[in-house]
């Protein structure tokens, strides 16, 4: 990546890892609120590393290979200097809204993102836990972003720059935002909501930047004063410190389904169905969840 854009990266990025989450530890262990373990956090951390190494060399053979191959074939749009980066951060948050719906709409892909919603606990450091093989498909998504002029490295900066909003939602400490602020952006009230396995919660609030697109698209819940949110997957992991299993529990899931499908058409529908979906009942949706719930 461009070297302006890395130090600019580094110039918003560090202050997260050397001031404000030892600041959460801190203040969270002197509340006596433990939001914070060592096994969790180290996972974390895990997760992360795999991560970055991944998206470091997709970023080029995914990201900048094939979107530079759709960027030869861009409409002929002149963009304003101001207007392109403006369009640009709600052009990339748009697009991961979809990408975030599809994760949590699509087994297959849910299979991926699973991991970054399976701790029991919800802090800063969470928001390192990453979806290991999320950068193998995540790139391809900014293509209606370079086919509209956009050049493929400042979308992939964009992405990586609105992350860093992403991580900071991850706190408990933050209860509400100013009104104004709630209604326009993901706050952590919004995002503490998504990270819930509560029934009402699930696959809700899916922004990262911008609430907006939940609320046209019908996928916002506020977090309500009487459902506290309960952090994890419904199904807790057996091995949750098994770095092997760690990433691949929903796929062996997967795999099980497939072997008892006695049909082609049913075993298309545990791969492409949303999570939860059984041929026989034995398991539900989040909506077939939220159409029993009762508050």
């Amino acid at each position: 990546m461009d070297q302006l854009y890395k130090q600019i990266l580094l110039l918003f990025s560090i202050p997260i890892y050397a001031i404000i989450i030892p600041l959460e530890i801190i203040l969270s262990n002197f509340k006596h609120r433990k939001f914070y373990t060592w096994k969790e956090t180290l996972i974390n951390i895990y997760l992360n590393a795999l991560n970055s190494g991944i998206d470091l060399l997709l970023r080029f053979f995914v990201g900048l290979v094939v979107l530079n191959f759709f960027y030869n074939y861009h409409f002929s749009i002149t963009w304003n200097p101001i207007v392109y980066w403006v369009v640009l951060l709600f052009g990339e948050d748009l697009l991961f809204w979809l990408e975030h719906y599809v994760d949590h709409s699509i087994r297959i892909f849910w299979a991926v993102h699973v991991t970054h919603h399976s701790s029991p606990e919800y802090n800063l450091s969470t928001g390192f836990r990453s979806s290991v093989l999320m950068p193998v498909y995540k790139y391809l998504y900014f293509i209606p972003l370079v086919l509209l002029n956009f050049k493929p490295i400042d979308a992939i900066f964009m992405y990586s720059f609105t992350q860093i909003y992403g991580i900071l939602v991850h706190t408990q400490a933050i209860k509400k935002m100013p009104r104004w602020v709630e209604y326009i952006f993901v706050t952590p009230s919004h995002h503490r909501v998504h990270h819930a396995s509560n029934v009402p919660y699930l696959d809700r609030n899916m922004g990262m930047v911008f609430i907006i697109w939940d609320r046209l698209f019908g996928t916002f819940t506020e977090e309500m004063p009487t459902e506290t949110p309960h952090y994890g997957i419904t199904k807790p992991i057996e091995k949750p410190y098994h770095p092997v299993h760690i990433i691949t529990h929903e796929w062996k899931e997967i795999g099980k389904d497939l072997r008892k499908s006695r049909s082609l058409k049913t075993k298309l529908n545990y791969l492409f169905r949303p999570p939860g979906w059984s041929h026989d009942g034995s398991t539900k949706t989040s909506k077939q969840l939220q159409k029993d719930w009762k508050p």
